[in-house]
Formats: structure tokens, C-alpha cells, sequence
């Protein structure tokens, strides 16, 4: 029996068709509220910028002591306007907000974009008016841009709400912004430049509507080709991340955060607490979603431009043309400068250019086509390095000479103004005479630059674009982790032991505690045993074997080494005794006798390979973060690391090792041989699960991890767990939702076969490709109401958008199926619940095998699905059926669904009430 619905795996839309923010940037109705005919006021601005470009809308003054405004009639209220509002631009002051939102709501207003200053910026009492605000507006499901901002404009359709001197120009790029001061000098400057806009967006504090909303809406808009932003908070981050990562694979969106120079290192109690800073982490976390970050307006703009017109490139590389030196090194100093690199060009391509260039050309990258270059000889130079595999981009570059035509010579580049999967862009340097070739190459879509450092550090960010959101569907290797997602016993043990340390009061655990912390998740440490006497100690040391290192036990020093705590390479019972002695004697001194509880005993581990730290601490914006670097004595000089959102896979952690110095010595050098890297992805895999399962751990220092060629082994490592004074609801969580391994359990079918259900993982794509394999015709047509070839189902852009599931806007159950005979894994069925934006319904989608069907799975996962939305607390859940497809119908109607069908509709709507 065959489950399926009509809903595609790619459907977001809702049931309805309407956007959640229409209301606030597509409206029929908008009341100025505060409107006024005081020249200068913010009130007559907006609506003078309303009624003077028309957007297909009625607007209406609200002013309680004016009978009309601008010559339009006015009235005294939003109750008062005779037709359904659907925003509300409010210019009036901030005490009388809350008000003026309440009398909204209750006229049925769906939007407001709030302009009036002076709540949470201006201390307490402000932020009580906004709490207000947001009471109300909480009524009636109110949405609100703003408050302190500049307002919105839709140039497209002409809305204008907004109070600036003068209207942003029709395009295709969407930009938001916090800084309604900036957002003044951008569209001086747009107009100057000729940039359009297809949203300008002042979002002020974000009481309400926040990045993820509006990332959402302009990644549906058709006129917005890239979004940019300019950014001082975060706000809800978790929102923001799960919407950039669902529209930067199709729409570019470059952020220009204020504040770098302000971020600076925590203090902390780790090693990791003091490495972490918000700056950095925010890197990590544009890095995880595909988004670019800029460091000023002018690359905002110049990143919008290029990668709408070129493509992203494959790799670093890239080949410089240039008819003088000197541009050509300048490019190149740039380009190394950004981390990009210079194309080596292949034996090939050098033969070619050796038949085609004078004899003195430079014979390297950049290759010098010498001064006299005319313009086929530039354009053939092209040619042959853009079928160079190891060229990744191609930088023309020109300089007036005797015998240059740059005109000419940009006829002959355009050409190549379209090379498959490699950008082109191009610098003609000068002043009147290369202006002609400018335009031609502009016009051709081939960006242009008027200095050779600006045009390569232009391709290493696109690099570095292409290099992030490669990483949001590149599929995992072999998970890690059991069928469930996670280390059930293991997470048990865990808690357990630092259960206890908070029952005693206690924040900081012990070495030999952290120590099985990490040995649960099965990261392999130097075992560690606690004694509390001399003799004891040196009675363990001789079971052990010599030499052994003896090490403070304390549940309240954190660094062991800084009073003393720790003695290395000891060769028999004496110097264990000594050693013992020693560091309580040197404890009490430098702390007091009460920090010494004994010591640890633990085989001495001779060092070998490259020492690497690793930990763990919490971002006040986006919650745990996992660190990854150069470790030892050095750390904080080193300074050599990376950090990390979790959850990891295997490529996120591949990724986040790449971002080091250490990880080219990890790859081997000398002639040493490479760690196994495979196995320290899967290390750093478990740790990260480490990280999200137990959210009473505060920070964890792992330092060293010695990683050689044969093994991987934790020297030290040191947990802090949150005080007595956290509670539950307030510790933090991840930015990124975790695999939600309370929806795996298994399930036995009608037939007895035993079968895991649980939430789909990006490792699981080539199972989906067996899955696929496994669905006749009549299976396929039913699930999408249209034949669909398989080579098309099981394309990797599209199976990748199924198992890299966003846990917090959609959840695809997979009954996963090991043959008791041959082991093999299958995949059997597949169902999705997809939440709709902005609202509280879901859409449901069920798959399952044809040589599975008939033995109750299509039931299963369809309940399952049903808990799964009641457990995140959806109202209903709706799909589509064709009314032939009896056997899914049966099911639905056996749930509890109501089905319904209109005379002009092709299927049956089956809808539940949760």
C-alpha cells in the first residue's frame, strides 16, 4: 500500500498563498498615525512619501485634532477610518505607543512599522513602554518593524513609508539595516551609483520583526536577486541562522557587522572562556550558514554586484592577465594577502602560451602578455586559461600603452564574459580612454575595478562565499553516532556525574571527573585514579609501571600547574611519595590545605604528534561554542584556533579544522605522516555531542589532545558546570537545533521485521539513493502527481535539501532497516512534516517503499509525524491527497483527518486539528 501526498519535499509555501509580513510591505490600506502638515516633522514626511508614490493603496491621516492633513481627510482614530487597515505607520510619541498599538489591534490592524524613538535605548523605563507594545500587539498577531527606525520602502510597487528626503531607486537588491543614520547615506550614495533596490528596510530595535523574517520574505520575493545587511545586534539568533541557510544556497546575503574592534576576549576560568570571543564566534556562525561577511559599504555593494552577474568559483585559484607587471603583482600581493592563492598553470596551458605569447612573456601567473598585447591576444590568453582545470577565476587586467585599444580589448574579453563555473573580472586602469570599455564590459556582466587589489580581494570573498555554502550541503561521511542520533547510556552517565557536583555546591569538576566525561563519549583519555595518601600513591604507581605523573585533585583550582599541582616523569615509589608531599605541602601554601583532596596517578605518556586544544564555553548570542586549535603550555600566545557552532558532522568538523594553522601540520609535513583525520573529524563529532547533550556544563578545557598517525589521546581536561543559582529554563541553547533524538524509537511491523524510526541526518543520502531505487511509477506519480525520472530524484542538489532537515522548520522521519542476515542498512519510508512560516500549521508528506507497503508503516510514521507536530506545538497539520490514492485517504480519515474537496480542485485536502 502506497503513502504519499501531493506536497513536494521542496514546498515552504502555506496553504493560503499569503506572505506572513504582507501586510507591512504589500498593503491595500495604511494609516499614518502622527500624521501632521509641520514642515520638517516626521509625521508630514511619511505621509507626504506615501501619498506622492503611489503603490496601489488608499492612505489615511489618523490626527485626533485635524479634520484632514495634506489635503486628505483625517481622522480622529484607527477605529474612525472606514476601510480595513492593514499597516499602521505610527510618528507619535513613545508614551502614547502602547495605546495606539492597543487601539489597533482591536480595529483588526495586522501591521506596524513603529518610527518613534525613545523606548529600550533610552534605559528603563523605555524598555517598560516596549514590553507593553509587545503585550498588546501580542493580542491580535501583530507584526512590527521597529520601533526607532526609518520605515520601509518597496520601490518596485512604489510604497514609500518611510520618512527620507528622497525614494531608493527600483533593482534587484534587498537591504536591511539597523542604523536609520546609515541607511540616509546609502541611498545618496545609490542614486550617485545607480544602485537599485528591491526592499529598503530600517528595522531600527527589532522589537519584533527581526533578521529571520525578513531573510525569509526576500528570499521569496522575486525582484530581490541578494540580500545585504547592515548589522549591530543579532537579536533572535537562531532565527537568523535557520533562515540564512535556507536562502544563501539561492540568494547571496552579505553582512556588514558593526562593532569588530569592539569584540574582545572574556574573562573565564578555562583556557576556552578566554579564547571566545563574540566577534569570533559571530565569523562562525556566518561561516556555518553560507553567509559573506564585509567589512565595509563599498564591499557590501561590490559583493552584490558580482555575484549577481558571475559565477561563484570552485576554488582559490586564479589567473591573472595583465598587459604591465606591476598591476599584475599588485593583484597578486592582494590576492595572497586575503588568503586566496595563484593559479599554477598546467604543463598544457603553458605550451599553449608559449605558442601564442612573444618569447619574453612572463611564464608564470600573472602572465605578462607584455605592453604590446593588442586585443586578440589578450582574449586568446583567456581562453586558453580558462580551460585550465587549475584555475579556478581569471582577473583581466589593462593599462593604457602605446599600442593598447581598450576598447577594443573589452570586445574581445566579453567574449569570455560567460565561462562555465569560473568567474571573470576585469581591471582597465586610466581615466577618459578606457571609459568605453568599461561600459562594453559592463554591460556584459564582467565587473570592473579601477585598481588591481580591489579586483582580487573581490575574488577571494567570493571564495570565501562558495567555500561556506559548499559546507551547507556537502554530505557527511559514516555518522558517528547509534541509530538514535546520539549516545543514550552514555548521555546518562554524564549527567549523572555532574549531577553530583552540583548536589555538592560544586562548579569546578575534578580532572579525574572531566576525565570520564570524556571517556562516555568514547574520547579516549590517560586513565586517571584518585588516592588520598603517599603510600597509596606509590602502591598505584607500581600496579601502573614506571615513570608515572602524580596531579592535584581539587574541586576548586582550576589551572593545577600554577600552585604547584602537577609532577611529571617519576621513576619509582619514593618520587611518587615525594611528589605526593610536594604538592600538598605547595597547595596549602599557595590556596590552602582545604584544596587538596589527593591526587591523580595516571601512566606518563611520553608526547608524541601535534598537541591540539579543544573545549567548549557559552556566547551570550548564540550559546555553546566548540573550539578547535593549536594547544600546550603556549596557548593564549599561539592563538591559533577556530570555533564552531554545534552540532558537528563530519565535514562541519573537517571545516572548522581548515580554518587552522595546525591543521596543515595535522596533513603531515617533513615527510611525517598524517594524522588520522578521519578519526579526529569523529572525535570532534562526539565531543560536539558532548556539548549539546549536557546543558549543565559551562565550559570544558581539553588540553593537550596529543593526535599522531597511530592514536589520539587526552593528556588533561578540565569541566566547569553552572552554579546552584541557574535554573533549567535559563540555560542556554544551541543556536543550531540539535538532531531531535527524542523522535527515534523502534517499531516492529505487522510482519515482525524490527525497525528504527528517527529524524533523517545528511549521512543518510545514499540510503535515500537506494530508497529511490526501490518506487515503482504508480508510487512516484502519487507522491508528486507527476512522473518523475529517478536520475532527477536522487540528484544530490535535491537529496541534500531532504537530509540537511533544519530541526526547527521541518522534521523527515526515516524507518531505517538493518537485515538480521546481511547487516545492510535500508531505508524503507519517509515522513515529513514542514512547518508554514509565520504561522502554526505544517504540511505533512509520506513516502514508503513498494516492497514495504501493506505492513502498517505508512500508519506508523503518519501518527508519528502527528506526535511530532503536537509535540511542537503546531495547530494543525494539513496535505494534499489524490483521490485515487484510496489506500493514503483510508489513513487519513483511520487519524482522525477531516478530508474535503473542491469541485475545481484535483485533490482531496486532508486536514487535522492538533
Amino acid at each position: 500500500m502506497n503513502r504519499s501526498t501531493a506536497t513536494d519535499w521542496e514546498n515552504e509555501g502555506g496553504a493560503s498563498g499569503e506572505r506572513p509580513l504582507d501586510a507591512i510591505f504589500a498593503p491595500r490600506t495604511v494609516a499614518v498615525i502622527g500624521a501632521t502638515e509641520k514642515a520638517g516633522s516626521v509625521g508630514r514626511s511619511v505621509l507626504w512619501n506615501l501619498i506622492s508614490s503611489p503603490f496601489g493603496g488608499t492612505v489615511h491621516p489618523v490626527n485626533p485634532n485635524r479634520r484632514n492633513v495634506l489635503g486628505i481627510k483625517a481622522y480622529k482614530d484607527v477605529a474612525a477610518v472606514p476601510d480595513a487597515v492593514d499597516l499602521a505607520v505610527i510618528a507619535v510619541p513613545a508614551a502614547t505607543v502602547p495605546g495606539v498599538i492597543r487601539e489597533c489591534v482591536d480595529a483588526g490592524v495586522k501591521g506596524a512599522i513603529i518610527l518613534s524613538a525613545g523606548f529600550r535605548e533610552t534605559g528603563p523605563e523605555g524598555a517598560k513602554l516596549e514590553q507593553q507594545v509587545v503585550e498588546q500587539a501580542a493580542r491580535g498577531r501583530m507584526r512590527i518593524v521597529g520601533p526607532n527606525c526609518m520605515g520601509v520602502m518597496r520601490p518596485h510597487s512604489g510604497l514609500n513609508a518611510t520618512f527620507a528626503p528622497r525614494a531608493a531607486r527600483p533593482g534587484n537588491v534587498g537591504y536591511i539595516s539597523q542604523s536609520g543614520a546609515l541607511d540616509m547615506a546609502v541611498l545618496d550614495w545609490s542614486r550617485k551609483e545607480n544602485v537599485g533596490f528591491s526592499a529598503f528596510i530600517s528595522v531600527g530595535s527589532m522589537l519584533d520583526v527581526g533578521w529571520g523574517d525578513l531573510i525569509d520574505y526576500l528570499g521569496d520575493d522575486p525582484h530581490t536577486k541578494s540580500i545585504v545587511i547592515y548589522m549591530e545586534s543579532i537579536g533572535d539568533a537562531r532565527a537568523f541562522l535557520s533562515a540564512s541557510r535556507e536562502v544563501a544556497l539561492t540568494k547571496p546575503i552579505i553582512v556588514l557587522k558593526a562593532g569588530r574592534a569592539e569584540a574582545s576576549a572574556r574573562a573565564a576560568a578555562s583556557h576556552t572562556g578566554t579564547l571566545t570571543g563574540s566577534d569570533e564566534v559571530l565569523d562562525a556562525a556566518f561561516r556555518r550558514v553560507g553567509v559573506l561577511r564585509v567589512d565595509s559599504i563599498a564591499e557590501v555593494f561590490d559583493m552584490a554586484d558580482v555575484l549577481s552577474k558571475q559565477p561563484r568559483p570552485r576554488g582559490p585559484r586564479l589567473a591573472i592577465v595583465t598587459n604591465a607587471g606591476g598591476p599584475g603583482v599588485l593583484a597578486a600581493d592582494a590576492l595572497l594577502e586575503h588568503r586566496g592563492e595563484l593559479a599554477e598553470l598546467s604543463p598544457e596551458s603553458t605550451a599553449a602560451l608559449n605558442a601564442l605569447l612573444p618569447e619574453a612573456w612572463s611564464r608564470a601567473n600573472p602572465v605578462d602578455v607584455l605592453g604590446d598585447a593588442d586585443a586578440q591576444r589578450f582574449g586568446r590568453t583567456i581562453e586558453v586559461l580558462a580551460e585550465d582545470p587549475g584555475v579556478d577565476g581569471l582577473l583581466a587586467i589593462l593599462t593604457p600603452q602605446a599600442t593598447t585599444d581598450p576598447t577594443a580589448t573589452a570586445h574581445e574579453v566579453r567574449r569570455h564574459a560567460k565561462i562555465l563555473g569560473k568567474p571573470l573580472l576585469a581591471v582597465w586602469m586610466g581615466g577618459e580612454s578606457i571609459e568605453e570599455g568599461t561600459k562594453i564590459l559592463t554591460e556584459a556582466g564582467v565587473p570592473t575595478y579601477l585598481n588591481p587589489g580591489t579586483a582580487a580581494h573581490v575574488f577571494t570573498l567570493m571564495w570565501k562565499s562558495s567555500y561556506n555554502l559548499q559546507g551547507l550541503y556537502e554530505t557527511p561521511r559514516t555518522p558517528v553516532d547509534d541509530a538514535t542520533g546520539g549516545f543514550a547510556a552514555a548521555r546518562e552517565q554524564a549527567e549523572a556525574v555532574v549531577a553530583e557536583a552540583r548536589r555538592e555546591g560544586r562548579t569546578i569538576l575534578t580532572e579525574a571527573e572531566s576525565k570520564r566525561l570524556l571517556a562516555f563519549y568514547e574520547i579516549p583519555t590517560v586513565p586517571t585514579t584518585v588516592v588520598q595518601t603517599a603510600d597509596e600513591a606509590a602502591a598505584l604507581a607500581e600496579s601502573i609501571g614506571f615513570p608515572v605523573a602524580v596531579k592535584l585533585n581539587s574541586t576548586t583550582v582550576t589551572h593545577k600547574s600554577d600552585v604547584g599541582g602537577v609532577r611529571l616523569n617519576l621513576f619509582d615509589a619514593d618520587a611518587v611519595r615525594g611528589a605526593f608531599r610536594a604538592i600538598e605541602k605547595s597547595v596549602a601554601e599557595h590556596v590552602g590545605p582545604e584544596a587538596f583532596q589527593g591526587v591523580g596517578v595516571q601512566p606518563m605518556i611520553q608526547p608524541e604528534g601535534c598537541e591540539i586544544l579543544l573545549g567548549s564555553s557559552l556566547d551570550p548570542e548564540f550559546g555553546p561554542v566548540i573550539l578547535f586549535g593549536a594547544g600546550g603550555r603556549h596557548v593564549e600566545v599561539v592563538a591559533d584556533r577556530a570555533l564552531a557552532l554545534p552540532p558537528l558532522n563530519t565535514t562541519l568538523a573537517r571545516r572548522m579544522m581548515e580554518q587552522t594553522r595546525i591543521y596543515t601540520a595535522l596533513k603531515g609535513i617533513r615527510g611525517q605522516r598524517p594524522v588520522d583525520l578521519a578519526a579526529l573529524e569523529r572525535l570532534l563529532v562526539r565531543f560536539s555531542n558532548l556539548v549539546v547533550e549536557q546543558r549543565w556544563i559551562k565550559e570544558i578545557d581539553v588540553n593537550p589532545l596529543f593526535a599522531s598517525p597511530d592514536r589520539m589521546i587526552v593528556l588533561d581536561a578540565r569541566v566547569i558546570v553552572h552554579g546552584p543559582e541557574v535554573l533549567a529554563d535559563d540555560l542556554p541553547r544551541t543556536a543550531i537545533r540539535p538532531y531531535p533524538s527524542q523522535y527515534a524509537s523502534p517499531w516492529t511491523s505487522t510482519r515482525g521485521e524490527h525497525v528504527m524510526i528517527r529524524p533523517i541526518r545528511p549521512e543518510d543520502e545514499p540510503l535515500m539513493v537506494a530508497f529511490h531505487a526501490t518506487l515503482s511509477e504508480r508510487s512516484v506519480s502519487f507522491r508528486y502527481f507527476h512522473a518523475m525520472k529517478y536520475s532527477a530524484r536522487v540528484a544530490h542538489e535535491r537529496l541534500t535539501r531532504i537530509c540537511f532537515n533544519d530541526y526547527d522548520r521541518e522534521t523527515a522521519l526515516v524507518a531505517d532497516y538493518r537485515d538480521p542476515e546481511t547487516g545492510e542498512r535500508k531505508i524503507l519510508g519517509v515522513g515529513r512534516l514542514s512547518k508554514v512560516r509565520g504561522g502554526s500549521e505544517a504540511e505533512f508528506a509520506l513516502l514508503v517503499s513498494d516492497q514495504f507497503q501493506g505492513r502498517g508503516l505508512g500508519t506508523e510514521l503518519l501518527h508519528r509525524v502527528i506526535q511530532v507536530g503536537r509535540d511542537e506545538h503546531l495547530a494543525r497539520i494539513v496535505g494534499d491527497v489524490l483521490p485515487e490514492n484510496v489506500e493514503m485517504l483510508r489513513v487519513c480519515e483511520k487519524l482522525g483527518f477531516r478530508l474535503t474537496r473542491q469541485l475545481d480542485e484535483p485533490v482531496v485536502r486532508a486536514e487535522l486539528a492538533l
